[in-house]
């Protein structure tokens, strides 16, 4: 799948889990419990030592689309790609990440906090961006301001948005949502795969059209 199809797919969806994972056998019933709700992807940090098994877990899995996020370098993105990954999300914009993405033909979603790192982001062919972190960056505000000079770009906010505020999300900018409330580590850990299937249908429900 192209990366403009990956895009189009996580659009559709209109929601992306942030995802730390420590098990990688709780992978596959974490991605069951995410399209009941339906949600069917996840974004897996590369914050644990065996996330890229977790990438590897449900990459395969049919109608789930899983990415790496976290990413913050060359070598990592490729052991990614490797794994499985369909998209990688960065925390901030890197010229060489971004050549290295380019060249495995995955789509990178990088992360942004300016309007100068949008402009960067742009001309290395970047038109879909992550604001992060977003509720500290001013959030819907903060999108809506960046809306202005740049009209072609899509955003992906992330961090500090949970039920409470994703209602603020809803707009024609955003792409797709990205939270940690659908499923936070220690449900994963706890197997209460049944309260997070709730909350992705809950979250799904407050910014999906």
């Amino acid at each position: 799948m192209a990366g403009q199809m990956i895009e189009d797919e996580l659009a559709r969806i209109r929601v992306l889990p942030v995802v730390v994972i420590d098990d990688p056998g709780r992978c596959v019933p974490l991605a069951h419990a995410l399209a009941e709700g339906g949600v069917p992807c996840a974004e897996i940090t590369l914050r644990t030592p065996d996330a890229l098994d977790a990438v590897a877990a449900v990459a395969d899995l049919e109608g789930f689309l899983v990415g790496a996020g976290t990413v913050v370098g060359s070598s990592q993105l490729d052991r990614a790609v490797d794994a499985g990954a369909r998209f990688a999300v960065s925390p901030g914009f890197d010229r060489e990440l971004s050549l290295a993405a380019s060249g495995r033909g995955i789509a990178l979603i990088p992360g942004v906090a300016t309007a100068s790192e949008v402009l960067a982001a742009g001309a290395a062919g970047h038109s879909t961006v992550k604001l992060f972190p977003a509720a500290q960056l001013g959030g819907a505000g903060m999108i809506s301001a960046l809306r202005g000079p740049f009209p072609d770009v899509r955003f992906v906010p992330s961090g500090g948005i949970s039920l409470d505020n994703a209602a603020e999300y809803d707009l024609d900018a955003v792409l797709t949502v990205s939270t940690s409330w659908i499923a936070p580590r220690a449900e994963i850990a706890a197997g209460r795969f049944d309260e997070i299937t709730a909350r992705a249908r809950a979250f799904r429900a407050a910014v999906g059209r």
